[in-house]
């Protein structure tokens, strides 16, 4: 595997030299890993893939990187024969899944070994009868925890794709059944395993920066379409599509073009907007580094096309298209409260004082404001600041690689670094800003607890969907 590297958590000098701040980083519940449900590493390990273009067509190359790892079903709801061409037209310039399972395991096929891939439309055909160990999602967003629940329960492993949900209750319930089945999960946030992280988490717990009381975190995203109302022509579905099955749980539409490839992701019964797709990312090194729990307050506004009919769409049928979303998050132990503030479209901070001139800021990017300065994308600014800067030791365990620490966790080695447990709560958190996004300008309190919104009754009726017949949890 290409990856050797990881990623970081907890911060302030005297926490990280603690026993404590080692095993926060790696996110290790007790519980997680206990011996059932274990498969011996002398063994293959049979894994199932659930939606195999684009980030699936990716995590599916990563997997095939393992030797005891054997890919042997996959399922989508685009057909394998018209698929290939209709993943060239998106000129992403990659084969489906299925197409490099089948290459790559060419060999064993014809002396016998392997018993081939077989292909399904409907995932829940696959968990029912494929003899699996393992699968990994890579469906639209409001697939992730119908299809991560199905195959929790009949203990197999998983490797879902960010975010972890589609909504926040959807956050809770991953987590309560991976802590009691006690499998090996991983959210498909790769960051969380790099060298960048982990340093940043020691700069901070170093004192780099001071106490830290402000984060900005900014994006490019979204580059698909956003703030429109729904196709109103009704074209005919094409012959390689069980739109059906596309749409999942969500309520029945026509089918349209505007809705995938990739658009998906910027309508709300579909995806979770440009904070859903890389705030599980860029929140990840963050929640580590200042051992953040869960917000007490979100707040959000956004902007809409001149257009004097389409914010109404925002909140009915597409993500704006720029947004600012605002948490706070109490004191943590030897952490002050901090602001997390997030933008998207286009939106980010003002320039710091502290950047060079000739330097930009980026099209997207993290800066931690501490008392005594500011670290921009991993590094103190300005730059001559970071040159006279000590580095600290290297305190915080490494990860083997992102990939790596999911298998190592299904032969029995210890809970990858974004299992479900520690992963909803990220999700969560990121959902908690999309559903700010549809009371904007508003404050609300959030009492993680109680699982409510103690401010404002009717936002908590965004906590959860209903699925249409025929799906569930």
């Amino acid at each position: 595997m290409k990856e050797k590297t990881s990623d970081t958590q907890i911060s302030r000098r005297q926490f990280v030299k603690s026993a404590a701040a080692a095993a926060a980083f790696t996110i290790v519940p007790r519980h997680v890993l206990g011996g059932i449900n274990r498969t011996p590493p002398s063994e293959k390990i049979n894994v199932g893939i659930i939606g195999v273009g684009g980030q699936g067509t990716w995590d599916t190359q990563q997997l095939l990187e393992f030797p005891e790892l054997q890919v042997i079903a996959v399922a989508d709801p685009v057909k394998r024969c018209d698929y290939s061409k209709w993943w060239y037209e998106t000129d992403r310039g990659t084969e489906p899944a299925r197409e490099i399972v089948e290459q790559h395991y060419a060999e064993q096929k014809q002396s016998g070994t392997y018993k081939g891939c077989t292909e399904y439309a409907d995932f829940r055909d696959m968990l029912e009868k494929e003899d699996l160990d393992a699968v990994l999602i890579a469906a639209t967003d409001n697939l992730h925890a119908p299809a991560s629940m199905a195959a929790m329960k009949k203990g197999l492993h998983v490797y879902c794709e960010k975010p972890l949900t589609h909504t926040v209750h959807e956050a809770r319930e991953m987590a309560r059944l991976a802590g009691e089945k006690k499998l090996a999960t991983q959210m498909g946030n790769s960051g969380q395993a790099s060298e960048r992280t982990r340093r940043v988490a020691e700069f901070i717990a170093d004192g780099a920066i001071g106490p830290v009381r402000e984060v900005h975190d900014w994006t490019n995203r979204p580059v698909w379409p956003q703030g429109l109302g729904r196709p109103k022509d009704t074209p005919p579905v094409p012959d390689w599509l069980n739109w059906d099955l596309w749409l999942g749980p969500a309520p029945h539409r026509p089918y349209h073009p505007a809705y995938l490839p990739v658009q998906w992701r910027g309508w709300w019964d579909f995806g979770t907007g440009a904070l859903g797709d890389m705030g599980c990312h860029t929140f990840d090194p963050i929640f580590r580094a200042l051992n953040l729990g869960h917000p007490t307050t979100v707040e959000a506004c956004f902007t809409v096309s001149v257009l004097p009919d389409r914010s109404e769409y925002v909140t009915t049928e597409t993500f704006p298209h720029a947004s600012i979303v605002r948490y706070e998050f109490p004191a943590r132990a030897d952490f002050p409260p901090v602001k997390l503030t997030w933008y998207d479209g286009g939106m980010r901070p003002p320039r710091p004082d502290e950047l060079e001139e000739g330097r930009t800021m980026g099209k997207g990017g993290v800066m931690y404001v501490g008392d005594k300065g500011k670290m921009l994308q991993g590094r103190i600014i300005p730059e001559s600041k970071m040159q006279q800067y000590k580095l600290p030791p290297k305190t915080l365990p490494r990860s083997p690689g992102h990939y790596n620490e999911w298998v190592n966790a299904i032969k029995g080695g210890p809970a990858p670094g974004a299992n479900f447990e520690f992963a909803s709560l990220v999700t969560e958190t990121v959902l908690l800003g999309n559903i700010a996004l549809r009371f904007p300008d508003t404050k609300l309190k959030w009492d993680a607890q109680k699982f409510e919104f103690t401010n404002l009754p009717e936002a908590n009726q965004c906590l959860h969907r209903q699925y249409r017949p025929g799906w569930s949890l």
